[in-house]
């Protein structure tokens, strides 16, 4: 009960930390003395009778008072500390306030027996024995005061002997630290939903159980709270160890006064000298190793961007004593890395309540928003996106401001973020390079959201060096990957990253590398005023709109390298249903009556959702295109004769309801992808396909018209091959080579009769789906050497009624359906087949 501190005793105004409760004449100008010292020093707020108590008063009253208004007592239990009756009298009052408002009580045995205590043997037993003859006429007091003493006596505490005293106050200091600041909540208006980040730094990256010297890097964006989750941990835990210091903006002040300054002032605040001579970083480095070296210390170096900072102030484990804690902050995840930390704990948001709170802190002063601006708070916290930097710097800038002024705010953040934000946020876009810069606003203004598989290519043809810059821009905290390759930029850089890219030239839009604002791209394509400035556009037409433009829309924009067009995103009511969907959305939404006779010849991405005209003009030069995407186009013919496509890697025209034919393909020889999904009229497929040795995934699902398709195919390089739902296609083309690449074949719902014997070449298969296949009556016996194959289904082919006999030879089977079959029997076989979940078979068949 007394190590614990109750709800009301944390929350009561406290004049002393610690209440010290020692016999004068045995330790005052020795242990106590050098107790009282290093609490002091540490800045513990601690009653000590001598110091506080002037000559002539009355000392038990002001004693009592004095205990009743600490948090914490250490009760240093001496050879005679129980002859003095005002001692027990402090001690009863000690147990009689842990016992009531929860005082945290700290015994130490100085150089006797605990036992003795417990059991008032010794000089304790005979302190008692005079105090029972003096006190005959107060009996009672004595057996409080035995009682009392028992209590201490039972609490966990240190023992002076054989242990020495230095270490020993060195441990009581840090159990006082713990009681004060540990266990205590952040009660600072500007630490809101700190705790939790605090409680899982202490017990999994700082904690004593780890042992050793650790070094921990806190890493994350700009504003997200790296420093106050440094300086808060630091409050808590800085009186654990022997010295402690904290060395705020290391990298600022690096250039402002240089690396022998920090090492002074790191070395200044450890060794309490407030003279430290240096005259070089490699006399510094030396001066803290040789001195520090057997020091368990707390440092904090906060805001490093460099790895000659570390170098120079924590630059090995070595350098410091056993258990010494070492914490570095930085938005650059890879130099904590190459620096050798043990381990990196990543900044995290806030989530929206905590947030919240935050900004009505500063926005009204107290941890929730005023009735009438509920509303109002969420739009604003939702923009910040859990960042603690944002939501501060909104609330206090909405400070005893009214509605109508916030509202104000709220649409000028959307045309121009807050400087004050932005500042700190473009610290890190800053210290890239020209080419990271790039691609940083490519993402920003094109990508975010992305998955980054799917754009490496484009991103590759940029020179941008994915592989690599992704990697950087992560190190730098300035993106991040999900688990599924989702690429992701926090909302407020990205408004930082558009915001540097309009500052390009505020006033007219045609002056600007990159396009993504509807009015913007509007106003320069109609008012045919781009420049070769421009680099990329992105235009989202409202689904209620079209835009009729002019043949020489693009003709000034000699380095255009990206076009995207396509369709806001549907409204909620929209999806719902509620509203109903305009007849013509799939009609192109930027019409060019005269045609598209203008492009540049640096385009790579031409992403173009409703393009209007039946085919590509034939005097396009392309050569550097790498991906070509036209959804619910109105191409008949993609284009005439051959073109010269050498750097072409992607085409996609799904849903383009009008394509007859692909045609010939040989000029496109690095083509990676070919997505032709519910090209419902699309029939004929010219025989160039069947050579394409770079092609991963060929996707004619759901071309129900599609007959003809080149007898014979070489495609090594294939991974995906979806013919699903091409009803009128009777035959599979015959396997020419190796297609051991081969992972996905789906041929549900075509109308073949049967595999071909080739079908033994996709050694690689993992999943077969024939599904719905009617005319299919059997499977070949080259189905039975696919030894990769883990999902077989067959569900829907109603004329299939048996399967190989030598089916088990497929070991890794794990899921076979035949519901809706004409199979009375699994082959004998199947009992091979150990991998093969029983369940999926048996519940496959019961439907």
């Amino acid at each position: 009960m007394a190590l614990l501190l109750s709800a009301s005793s944390s929350s009561k105004r406290w004049k002393y930390n610690v209440f010290l409760s020692f016999r004068g004449k045995d330790t005052r100008k020795k242990f106590t003395d050098h107790l009282y010292a290093g609490l002091k020093q540490k800045g513990i707020s601690t009653f000590k009778d001598d110091e506080k108590l002037k000559q002539g008063t009355s000392i038990a009253p002001e004693l009592l008072k004095a205990i009743e208004e600490s948090r914490i007592a250490v009760v240093i239990l001496s050879r005679d500390y129980a002859s003095s009756s005002w001692c027990l009298t402090e001690l009863t009052k000690i147990v009689e306030c842990m016992e009531k408002t929860g005082l945290v009580v700290l015994p130490v045995f100085h150089y006797i027996n605990p036992s003795d205590v417990q059991n008032h043997k010794g000089t304790f037993g005979e302190a008692f024995a005079k105090h029972e003859e003096s006190f005959k006429d107060n009996i009672g007091n004595v057996q409080m005061w035995k009682s009392a003493l028992t209590k201490v006596a039972d609490l966990a505490g240190w023992d002076l002997k054989d242990n020495h005293e230095s270490i020993v106050i060195q441990k009581i200091i840090g159990r006082i630290f713990s009681e004060l600041y540990h266990k205590l909540p952040c009660v600072s208006k500007d630490l809101v939903g700190m705790d939790s980040f605090v409680e899982e730094m202490l017990d999994s990256y700082l904690g004593e159980g780890l042992g050793g010297v650790r070094f921990v890097g806190i890493c994350g964006m700009g504003g997200i709270g790296k420093t106050a989750l440094a300086q808060e941990i630091y409050r808590r835990i800085y009186g654990n160890f022997e010295a402690s210091s904290f060395i705020a903006n290391v990298g600022e002040e690096t250039k402002n006064q240089g690396l022998v300054s920090l090492q002074k002032q790191l070395l200044s605040k450890i060794l309490m000298e407030s003279e430290i001579n240096i005259w070089n970083v490699y006399e510094g480095i030396n001066v803290i190793r040789n001195t520090i070296s057997n020091k368990n210390v707390f440092i904090v170096l906060d805001d490093v961007d460099g790895e000659e900072q570390l170098g120079a102030l924590a630059g090995e484990h070595d350098w410091f004593g056993l258990g010494s804690r070492i914490i570095i902050t930085s938005r650059d995840s890879h130099l904590l890395r190459r620096c050798g930390v043990d381990d990196i704990y990543t900044a995290k948001v806030l989530n929206n309540d905590d947030a919240l709170q935050l900004f009505s802190w500063r926005a009204f002063h107290k941890p929730y928003p005023k009735e009438n601006y509920v509303n109002l708070s969420k739009d604003f916290v939702n923009y910040a996106n859990g960042l603690p930097l944002a939501l501060k710097v909104l609330g206090s800038s909405l400070f005893a401001k009214r509605t109508n002024e916030w509202k104000s705010a709220l649409d000028k953040l959307k045309e121009e973020p807050n400087r004050n934000i932005l500042d700190i946020l473009q610290t890190s876009f800053d210290g890239l390079t020209n080419m990271q810069k790039g691609l940083f606003l490519d993402i920003a203004c094109f990508f975010n959201g992305e998955n980054k598989d799917c754009i490496r290519d484009i991103l590759e043809s940029f020179c941008y060096y994915p592989d690599y810059n992704i990697g950087v821009l992560m190190d730098k905290s300035l993106i991040t990957i999900d688990d599924q390759g989702i690429l992701w930029m926090h909302g407020l850089l990205q408004d930082m990253g558009q915001e540097i890219v309009r500052r390009e030239s505020p006033k007219e839009p045609s002056g600007r590398s990159r396009l993504w604002i509807y009015e913007d791209v509007i106003h320069v394509l109609k008012n045919n005023s781009g420049t070769e400035v421009v680099e990329g556009i992105m235009l989202n037409i409202p689904i209620q709109k079209v835009e009729h433009l002019r043949v020489e829309a693009f003709l000034k924009m000699k380095n255009l390298r990206l076009l995207k067009i396509g369709i806001e995103k549907l409204p909620q009511d929209f999806i719902n249903g509620t509203v109903q969907l305009p007849k013509d959305l799939n009609r192109g939404k930027v019409q060019l009556p005269q045609g598209l006779n203008y492009i540049s010849k640096e385009l790579r991405l031409l992403e173009w959702y409703g393009y209007h005209l039946k085919c590509i003009p034939t005097n396009f030069q392309l050569n550097k295109l790498v991906e070509l995407r036209m959804h619910c186009s109105g191409i008949k013919q993609l284009w005439k004769g051959n073109m010269n496509l050498d750097e072409l890697k992607l085409i996609d025209l799904s849903d383009s309801q009008n394509l007859i034919e692909i045609p010939n393909l040989s000029g496109a020889p690095k083509l990676k992808q070919l997505i032709l999904r519910h090209c419902t009229r699309l029939y004929k497929i010219h025989t160039s396909l069947g050579d394409l040795k770079q092609l991963i995934r060929l996707d004619l699902n759901g071309c129900k018209c599609l007959e003809s398709f080149p007898h014979k195919i070489s495609l090594e390089a294939l991974e995906i091959f979806d013919l699903g739902g091409c009803s009128k296609l009777k035959k599979f083309p015959e396997i020419v080579g190796n297609m051991s690449c081969l992972l996905e074949l789906c041929l549900s719902e075509t109308t073949i009769n049967e595999l071909p014997f080739s079908v033994e070449y996709f050694t690689g298969i993992i999943k077969l789906d024939l599904r719905d296949c009617i005319n299919l009556l059997s499977l070949s016996n080259g189905c039975c050497y696919l030894m990769s194959l883990k999902i077989l289904t067959l569900s829907g082919c109603s004329k299939l009624n048996e399967l190989p006999e030598n089916l088990g030879n497929i070991e890794g089977l794990e899921e076979l359906d035949v519901s809706g079959t004409a199979i009375t029997e699994l082959p004998l076989s199947v009992v091979h087949l150990k991998n093969l979940k029983e369940e999926e078979v048996l519940i496959s068949w019961a439907c």
